[in-house]
């Protein structure tokens, strides 16, 4: 069974707004809402970054949706405070929090000023931090020294039942490695021939029978054109390879990279179409992957109509599916 939710971009959006978007969402038919910890944006046409973590707890009282965020543990954040801080949340609002943990981007987490490691090293660092959360779930007291270090520790709010602990991936080489360990995988909408590639690394790896969650990155409006300009616009600067949007580390970085991008490339990376028909063609072809939630991101600045839209037109076609 899959449903529909809608991402919360934190990047583009102050979170006010993205207040009135997730109520406009749950009343339009979506089902859940995703959304990404940031501490910069991709660049600063973007423009925002709010604090995924206080909005969380604001924007799950004042809708009765599931929520889930994608943040990185082991550098900006201690595991620990990432633990209490996802406990606290699933105590408050039980079955309703999911927690994506993913090796993290430069962008956000270099502002400590300590080293940046290289992938392999902040994937060992991800999976020790996605233990240290799990036992401090438990209610159990932890010491544990490694790429993380913690002492004697222990959560004394804790929920009933544990949320999900989600791995994200962009390649199939991370989807296969998350599939040992990880609760279900969230990955982004490749192309289709990539995207079977990254499902059926996961599965490989271990992750049969367990869920994946899938952000789309689209553009819709009512003319393709918009559609096309909106997309340029805002995300041109996030459609390169997994290593080049880890390892820069500012919005104008991101920027100088982008400055050769045309807007037709843009098609190689976000689905863009004003035909909703189109968009309810490529949904159909991720529910048949075997993706259970899939979290639809408009890329371009026209929240509202895209939200009445897809609300009215291509959840309830695809209810068959669910």
């Amino acid at each position: 069974m899959a449903f529909f939710g809608y991402h919360a971009s934190h990047e583009q959006f102050k979170p006010s707004a993205l207040l009135e978007y997730v109520k406009a969402a749950h009343q339009a038919g979506f089902s859940g809402v995703s959304c990404s910890d940031h501490f910069h944006p991709w660049s600063d046409r973007q423009g925002e970054s709010g604090y995924a973590w206080s909005w969380l707890g604001a924007a799950m009282q004042v809708t009765p949706l599931n929520f889930g965020v994608v943040c990185a543990p082991g550098q900006r954040y201690h595991p620990a405070i990432i633990a209490q801080a996802a406990a606290t949340l699933s105590e408050m609002f039980p079955d309703r929090f999911w927690l994506a943990l993913g090796s993290g981007q430069a962008l956000n987490e270099q502002i400590t000023g300590d080293f940046w490691p290289a992938k392999t090293v902040r994937n060992m660092r991800l999976r020790e931090c996605a233990e240290v959360i799990r036992t401090l779930w438990t209610g159990e007291t932890i010491t544990h020294y490694g790429l993380v270090n913690v002492e004697q520790a222990r959560l004394y709010t804790i929920p009933s039942k544990s949320p999900l602990i989600i791995g994200a991936a962009i390649t199939p080489a991370t989807a296969e490695w998350l599939g040992s360990w990880a609760d279900g995988m969230i990955t982004i909408s490749h192309p289709e021939p990539m995207l079977q590639e990254v499902v059926e690394a996961f599965r490989r790896g271990g992750g049969e029978g367990k869920p994946m969650y899938l952000k789309v990155q689209l553009s819709y409006a009512q003319e393709e054109s918009t559609a096309l300009e909106g997309a340029f616009e805002q995300w041109r600067t996030n459609i390169f390879s997994s290593p080049v949007l880890a390892d820069l580390r500012h919005p104008q970085q991101f920027e100088d990279m982008a400055e050769f991008v045309k807007p037709e490339d843009m098609y190689k990376h976000i689905r863009i179409s004003a035909d909703p028909q189109q968009h309810i063609e490529w949904l159909r072809k991720d529910i048949e992957l075997g993706f259970s939630q899939i979290y639809l991101h408009n890329v371009n600045r026209q929240q509202q109509n895209f939200i009445e839209v897809f609300g009215k037109q291509v959840i309830p076609a695809l209810q068959g599916n669910n």
